[in-house]
């Protein structure tokens, strides 16, 4: 609704609502595993065929997104593979919303991570492009509102139509922004950290111990945390990690984009130190 009174306004695109069209095939996906299951691999189809589509519809994802210049032979030779941004650019979009189904497990988690990432992209794009900050602000407003009957202990859950949806848009917002800016993909990825490190180490633990790593769990991070200390305060938590290191550390990736490695490394590390010290995928955790 807020997208369609935007584009009624004039103050964006209305492209837009045919990026949200397709991105409703998650939602409706998610909206039948919730009711019945749906088979993974035809979950995968339409996460795929989605992203796709919704990359063709941004125009691609440049490899020219580098923080650092290229003399002009490596950038023609990086626009003669801009298949392999496609192929790129589809398989990051399916890994966000994939993040944020495997990281909607506890109160209020799902919906803060969308607050908190969307309304610091707003913050960005403020400076950049008013039509993406309007977007930003239509999701930050509908993520506020959710968080509202979220909040632990939560009346309502999203379930995978929502988190899916959210996680997708996720993604698409940081390459929006990157669009405009190649910094604020390292940006985005610095905000998106805590669900970033904790389902993608969670996963190469469970993959690499054996386990199967596709079936449902409990070992996440902010699932044992949450067990040991409670919903709230594993919430506060994140939003203290988010607000007090991962915020600050975008804005100085901001202002030194040459430095956006050593930024992405200086965030994530203390994130992988909680899950190795939560054993985050092992199967032999017990809580004391």
């Amino acid at each position: 609704m807020a997208l369609l009174l935007l584009t009624f306004l004039k103050l964006v695109d209305g492209q837009v609502l045919v990026l949200m069209g397709v991105t409703l095939l998650v939602a409706g996906i998610g909206f039948c595993d919730d009711h019945a299951h749906v088979p993974a691999r035809w979950r995968l189809l339409v996460h795929l065929v989605t992203a796709a589509l919704a990359l063709i519809l941004l125009g691609g994802f440049p490899l020219l997104l580098l923080p650092w210049p290229l003399d002009g032979m490596l950038q023609r030779w990086l626009i003669d593979l801009s298949w392999l941004g496609y192929m790129f650019g589809t398989l990051l979009l399916v890994w966000f919303l994939n993040l944020f189904n495997f990281m909607d497990g506890t109160d209020g988690i799902a919906a803060s991570e969308s607050l908190f990432l969307s309304m610091a992209l707003a913050g960005y794009a403020n400076y950049l492009d008013q039509s993406l900050f309007y977007i930003c602000l239509s999701l930050s407003a509908a993520s506020v509102g959710f968080l509202f009957w979220n909040w632990p202990k939560a009346k309502i859950f999203m379930g995978d139509a929502g988190s899916g949806f959210l996680g997708l848009w996720s993604g698409l917002l940081i390459l929006m922004a990157a669009q405009q800016a190649a910094v604020l993909l390292y940006c985005g990825l610095i905000l998106f950290g805590i669900f970033m490190v904790d389902a993608s180490y969670t996963l190469c633990v469970r993959f690499m111990s054996g386990q199967k790593w596709y079936d449902a769990h409990c070992s996440h991070t902010y699932q044992r945390a949450a067990k040991r200390y409670g919903h709230l305060r594993v919430l506060l938590a994140c939003w203290l990690i988010n607000i007090g290191w991962l915020l600050p550390l975008s804005l100085w990736i901001f202002v030194h984009p040459s430095q956006a490695l050593l930024g992405i490394a200086v965030a994530y590390l203390p994130l992988i130190y909680l899950a190795y010290r939560f054993r985050a995928g092992q199967a032999d955790w017990v809580d004391s």
